[in-house]
């Protein structure tokens, strides 16, 4: 089964989180919940606590199949500013597995910690426009190599949709499923 983390930073937001969590279980992708914060109790944007499944210190060493970054305003910016956070990340991308990041996520945590390299990207409102290590592509989701990023909460099903798709290497289930819950994808 493959292995997913989603980091959640003080301030994540949460409909980013959920919807993504809720895709990836519905198509049994194993998903971890990894605070990134002392405990495991950590509060979204709209205050609404979570408790997740471990802290990132707890889980370093792991490497996952894929990490996804939600956004937030104060979510990304938490990420970007923990250096367990970049080290987590670099170690992902250096094994070639899936960078998900959504919102301000890519432009905040990625390209704020020079972990674009380059690649395609898209990020929520105009963030893109401080952004130099990247090439900013206007679309829902954008692909690029391991990297999935995803314009915002708005575009949250695509994002969770194509992350699960890649991940199983496979669209079809991820179709079915889609049209199980009456989304076009």
């Amino acid at each position: 089964m493959k292995q997913v983390a989603v980091l959640l930073a003080p301030g994540f937001e949460e409909g980013e989180a959920i919807v993504t969590i809720d895709i990836l279980r519905r198509l049994h992708i194993g998903v971890e919940l990894v605070s990134c914060a002392e405990s495991r109790a950590v509060v979204s944007y709209h205050d609404i606590p979570m408790v997740a499944d471990a802290t990132l210190a707890e889980r370093l060493d792991t490497l996952y199949d894929a990490v996804v970054l939600p956004g937030g305003p104060q979510g990304s910016v938490n990420l970007a500013a923990n250096p367990d956070v970049v080290k987590f990340v670099e170690a992902h991308d250096a094994a070639d597995k899936f960078i998900c990041p959504i919102c301000s996520a890519a432009a905040r945590v990625l390209a704020g910690n020079d972990l674009l390299k380059g690649r395609r990207y898209v990020c929520s409102g105009d963030l893109w426009q401080d952004v130099k290590n990247g090439e900013y592509v206007d679309a829902p989701v954008v692909e690029d190599g391991n990297l999935i990023s995803g314009k915002g909460f708005g575009h949250v099903f695509d994002f969770a949709f194509t992350v699960a798709a890649r991940l199983l290497g496979d669209e079809a289930p991820v179709r079915d499923h889609a049209d199980h819950i009456y989304y076009r994808w």
